[in-house]
């Protein structure tokens, strides 16, 4: 079960992502940075943050400790920017926080160098929960104290969004060709071997239990909670079993598609033929 705080001071917003994630003082004297049940992403968010975040915690990732956050949306009220009022306003009640880590900067694969034993372990963790928000683009990732720590997981297991079909998105391939880690050269083969014995049912279930029930209630096709912390359980842990087979550090090179007719048909194949001139010209 995670530790619950209460929110005590609204901070700041950090606009970087697009849930406007809040940095928040609690009553335990901590800083945290709030994610909401109100944005616009819902709760879901909140529930693949808990899984994914505890999970990569106790495979010995470094992710910001987690705690269950209560909001009182009065602590928006002198807050100028109307936006964040309405989202406060939207989010009382139970929310999630996560450690703020004090003077650290985004990973930037220039600037950081990362040995591939290590991407070998963010990468296999990444392909097991589905994560497709790790890219040079967006790495997601700070280093603090010289240490690369991993964030942002809302965006994973994308089949929780549809439970009909999670059998068989849950067991498709994992694209790493733009992973952020990629050329780094990723030991996934060594990764796999020591993670993925880890991944027992038991633990799971522990993971999944740490997920508060009010951001589970009412999903459809499930009579109970419990019901629906173990589909999270059978999703995943078939796919830690296997999911290193199925990872593609490689871009897919395509074939060029042939233009169609109605954009062709009209032109002529080169050399053009030329009009013979007549002797009267």
């Amino acid at each position: 079960m995670l530790t619950e705080v209460t929110a005590t001071r609204y901070v700041t917003p950090l606009r970087e992502g697009g849930s406007l994630p809040g940095v928040v003082e609690a009553d335990d004297l901590g800083i945290y940075v709030m994610k909401f049940t109100g944005a616009g992403q819902g709760r879901k968010t909140l529930v693949a943050e808990v899984i994914c975040g505890r999970l990569a915690q106790r495979l010995g990732l470094r992710v910001p400790r987690l705690v269950q956050m209560q909001l009182d949306p009065v602590i928006g009220l002198g807050e100028p920017d109307q936006e964040v009022q309405e989202l406060l306003k939207a989010s009382g009640g139970l929310n999630l926080g996560m450690d703020y880590l004090p003077g650290s900067i985004g990973f930037d694969p220039l600037a950081y160098q990362v040995d591939p034993v290590e991407a070998g372990r963010v990468v296999w963790f990444d392909a097991l929960i589905n994560n497709v928000d790790r890219s040079w683009r967006n790495p997601n990732m700070l280093v603090w104290h010289g240490d690369v720590w991993l964030i942002d997981h809302g965006a994973t297991m994308i089949w929780h969004h549809n439970w009909p079909t999670a059998e068989a998105a849950a067991a498709k391939p994992y694209n790493a060709s733009d992973h952020v880690l990629a050329p780094v050269g990723p030991d996934i083969a060594a990764a796999a071997a020591a993670l993925a014995p880890l991944v027992t049912e038991e633990l799971l279930t522990e993971v999944a239990a740490d997920v508060p029930d009010e951001w589970l209630v009412d999903e459809p096709g499930f009579d109970s909670t419990d019901a629906l912390r173990r589909a999270y359980v059978e999703a995943l842990l078939p796919r830690a079993a296997t999911i290193h087979e199925r990872i593609s550090l490689e871009a897919e090179v395509k074939a060029p598609q042939k233009p169609p007719g109605w954009l062709t048909d009209h032109l002529t194949e080169w050399p053009h033929k030329t009009k013979k001139k007549s002797d009267g010209e």
